[in-house]
């Protein structure tokens, strides 16, 4: 039946609505799902970034955090959203670039499901032990393990974790038990209890017990020395090329408009750059922090997924 002239009419403004929507986007509250429990890192910088957004744009801004197999629940939460821009996901090392190769069928693949629209920023790790350890040093550490092969345990709450103390297991060619957390939490309390005798912890979520006195750090994972912590070793001091970085980004299912993705780019672009929010990213939480463009943004979350592919093999972890 062919269309009235009034229909016809209509038709460019209806074409146009979505159009119209996402120019105004947003107009209503935005959710950020962090898929890990509250105190990591990741929990920590969605509020910074949240903030700034909420103030910007005069919408509430909600984290929400959905913990569970390292990241999964999450993202699999996020990925079933509407494509709408509302429903974003705090996008991880885990969850973008290590579960691919952990996992044999995570649920989702990153490179197809999700587009990173913002990198926060990019840091490596503490190797920590409690502050009353008897071991002062990394040396201290692996004397003992090879003296006393699988006695040693250390906890993990995600793949930023996990796979670097079985890296440095398989350098150092020593022995020692994995124990799975759900939350950092957890792992902080069985490290001061003594169930548990090390960790690895990213420098965002580990700065503050390690200021504070609570946790003794005895290296870290980037390539070199920080500048905040001069003192303390880089384990490819004692292990060349051995180096674990990951990553904190947004990201949004992938069918999410264009303009969505723009707004939401220079959204976050501008809170990384905001004077305040940058200095406590970089001087507070040691993380690299810099603007990326959209394409930037997908080529960084290519470059994490192979680079945690051979992290992930030198650990000799078998997919789960």
């Amino acid at each position: 039946m062919p269309l009235s002239r009034r229909a016809l009419f209509a038709l460019p403004l209806f074409a146009a609505f979505p159009a119209i929507a996402q120019a105004d986007y947003p107009t209503k509250p935005i959710r950020i799902i962090v898929p890990f429990a509250p105190g990591g890192s990741g929990d920590i910088t969605s509020r910074l970034i949240g903030k700034y957004i909420e103030d910007k744009t005069g919408q509430p801004f909600v984290v929400e955090n959905k913990p569970g197999a390292n990241g999964i629940v999450g993202a699999l939460a996020v990925k079933t959203a509407p494509p709408d821009g509302y429903t974003l996901m705090l996008a991880t090392t885990s969850t973008n670039a290590a579960n691919i190769h952990m996992y044999k069928s995570p649920g989702y693949d990153p490179e197809k499901d999700f587009q990173v629209v913002g990198v926060i920023g990019s840091s490596g790790a503490f190797l920590v032990v409690p502050a009353d350890s008897p071991y002062k040093t990394l040396a201290d550490l692996l004397t003992y393990a090879k003296a006393n092969p699988g006695k040693l345990n250390f906890g993990y709450f995600n793949a930023s974790s996990q796979v670097p103390a079985e890296v440095l297991g398989t350098k150092a060619g020593v022995q020692w038990q994995g124990v799975a957390y759900k939350a950092i939490g957890n792992a902080w309390t069985d490290l001061y209890a003594g169930a548990i005798q090390f960790i690895f912890v990213d420098l965002t979520a580990g700065r503050g017990q390690v200021v504070a006195g609570k946790a003794r750090a005895l290296a870290l994972t980037l390539p070199q020395r920080s500048p905040l912590y001069p003192d303390l070793p880089a384990l490819s001091e004692s292990f060349p090329d051995f180096t674990s970085t990951g990553f904190l980004a947004v990201a949004v299912p992938k069918a999410t408009p264009l303009p969505v993705q723009e707004k939401l780019n220079a959204l976050i672009n501008e809170a990384i750059s905001s004077p305040e929010i940058h200095k406590r990213l970089t001087d507070e939480f040691a993380l690299n922090s810099r603007p990326l463009t959209l394409e930037q943004c997908a080529a960084q979350d290519r470059e994490e997924r192979a680079k945690w592919a051979e992290y992930v093999k030198i650990a000799r972890i078998e997919p789960q």
